[in-house]
């Protein structure tokens, strides 16, 4: 039985960005717990909790969440050959109110289950690249200029002036987290002083102001495999914004879009083009070349050809990136009625045209038996 959609069960859009996430998952995953769900609701809600838990587990973390939107839940279920990891959950039985309180109010208090404090890490980047079909199904290499945080060469990303280094931060011992009692509940949360990072700069940088990055342009070169289409994503690890104090780099994530092309149509591995030829060529038969990604190609129109029909060439489309064996290239031809017709070509046509009355069925098998069916229903309808 397929799956459901990750953005279904949490009753999100596609675009929802973390925040709406968090909401999501607080709220049904507070709904459907099954120390809340007892008696015949049980069984229902613990189906329902771990699909919520494995969908927030997913989607709020922002590599599983790029592999699901490629690949779907073949890119983040290993049984699938994907990359998750496995899901944390193990049953009614295995999962207490104290697992909610972690995954859920972790972030309303800002405890993280004992992590311990360190730079963040930085964000991911998105970056639209627009290629043509051409450099879609060789492959291409491109240069690209993105505005990003860098880390800041003057004090090497620590956010110190240089001379100085950084201090443990005495109000958390480093940990970057405080353990405060409300009640009968004793939780964590980011420790004021240094916000989590577990250290504190007396005598910031003055060329980053402490932040260990600073804005500029970066240019990157993206080698695009042959084959990519509209929607796919190419990641490259690391090129995203430096994380504030050093923390590690996000991912830059560039997105594909093909630009509409003036003789083809693409379809997964297939091409698409139509090929209009004259009406002697139609009734006559005849050769013309085709083009292709490859170069031209002679195309054999049979006698008789009806304006529609599809000639496959087989191998003439797209080898996928994902694929071994390349698409075909179906052309459409379409038969061009003439225009501008001088008197002489006109007189020649309605000569045409009346010697083939007499022998409608033998000339226009299709017109024939399209006004026979008409005739019976005229006959049924009492018309």
């Amino acid at each position: 039985m397929s799956k459901r959609d990750l953005y279904e069960i949490l009753g999100l859009q596609k675009n929802a960005g973390e925040d709406e996430i968090k909401k999501a998952y607080r709220r049904l995953a507070m709904k459907f717990h099954p120390d809340r769900n007892t008696g015949d609701k049980s069984a229902d809600a613990e189906r329902q909790f771990k699909e919520v838990k494995e969908a927030y587990e997913v989607l709020s973390n922002p590599q599983k969440r790029a592999a699901y939107d490629q690949f779907g839940h073949a890119g983040v279920d290993p049984s699938m050959g994907g990359g998750r990891g496995g899901a944390g959950y193990s049953g009614a039985g295995g999962a207490s109110f104290s697992d909610i309180f972690g995954d859920v109010f972790g972030d309303i208090f800002g405890a993280g289950g004992g992590r311990r404090g360190g730079p963040n890490r930085g964000a991911d980047l998105r970056y639209n690249l627009e290629l043509s079909l051409e450099e879609a199904v060789s492959g291409t290499t491109v240069k690209i200029r993105v505005p990003t945080f860098v880390s800041c060469a003057a004090c090497g990303g620590s956010g110190a002036k240089k001379g100085s280094s950084p201090k443990t931060c005495p109000t958390c011992a480093g940990l970057g987290q405080v353990r405060m009692q409300q009640g009968f509940f004793s939780v964590q949360q980011t420790c004021p002083r240094c916000h989590g990072r577990g250290q504190v700069i007396e005598d910031p940088c003055p060329s980053c102001h402490g932040q260990g990055r600073v804005q500029e342009q970066k240019t990157l070169s993206v080698k695009v495999p042959p084959g990519v289409d509209t929607g796919d994503r190419i990641r490259l690890a690391g090129e995203g914004e430096a994380g504030e104090a050093g923390g590690p780099a996000g991912d830059l994530y560039v997105q594909v879009a093909v630009k509409e092309h003036p003789i083809f149509t693409r379809e997964d591995a297939h091409l698409f083009c139509e090929v209009p030829i004259s009406f002697g060529t139609a009734a006559l038969g005849g050769e013309l070349h085709v083009p292709t990604l490859d170069g031209r190609v002679l195309l054999k129109i049979p006698a008789g050809t009806q304006t529609g029909k599809i000639f496959r060439m087989r191998g003439k489309g797209v080898k996928p990136v994902r694929g071994n064996v390349p698409g075909d290239l179906l052309c459409k031809v379409v038969v061009e009625t003439p225009v501008n017709l001088t008197n002489e070509q006109k007189e020649l046509l309605r000569r045409l045209e009346e010697s083939c009355k007499g022998r409608g069925s033998q000339h226009s098998p299709q017109s024939e038996g399209w006004m026979d069916k008409v005739k019976g229903f005229f006959e049924k309808m009492g018309l």
